[in-house]
């Protein structure tokens, strides 16, 4: 969805004919229907046309679990326990009410900031100073710096959630 409406017409026209016209080259025809994958990060709503013409597919966040073994595989650095505590932090922030709730790679990248930081675990000090990394809109940031922060810190080093292996 963060393509044009101009690439959008040219998509169109691929999933339709199975054919792309370039003026400087004609029209190209493929041999065996494509294979497309469309991916939307819902910035904008995609025409009806083009709709018509895909299969959807929801893809939720990741379990705790699945998430934890993203983080130790792509940041290994991460200290056990920082990667446990942050990704039940992010986990449980992906139920409060944000403007856009921090992904996959959301995670990874404050997995790297804490240990740029050289934090063995997650503080309350270390999460307010690297909030930015998680929520990118300041009315998110505000929501849940102070009190919400502690709260979901408690809960994500506490016993619930995941545990590593």
């Amino acid at each position: 969805d963060r393509a044009d409406e101009e690439f959008e017409a040219f998509l169109l026209e691929l999933l339709s004919d199975f054919q792309i016209t370039i003026p400087e080259l004609g029209t190209l025809r493929a041999e065996h229907p494509p294979l497309i994958f469309l991916t939307s990060n819902r910035t904008r709503e995609i025409h009806d046309a083009l709709k018509r013409r895909c299969l959807y597919q929801w893809i939720n966040y990741p379990s705790a679990e699945k998430e934890y073994q993203i983080v130790t595989l792509k940041v290994p650095e991460a200290a056990p326990d920082l990667s446990r505590h942050l990704v039940n932090f992010v986990q449980a922030l992906r139920s409060l009410d944000l403007y856009k709730a921090p992904g996959v790679a959301e995670s990874l990248d404050w997995a790297r900031a804490l240990v740029a930081l050289d934090q063995r675990d997650l503080t309350l000090d270390a999460l307010h100073d690297t909030l930015g990394v998680l929520l990118k809109y300041q009315d998110d940031i505000e929501q849940v710096h102070g009190s919400v922060a502690a709260r979901l810190l408690a809960h994500a080093t506490g016993s619930a959630g995941v545990t590593p292996r």
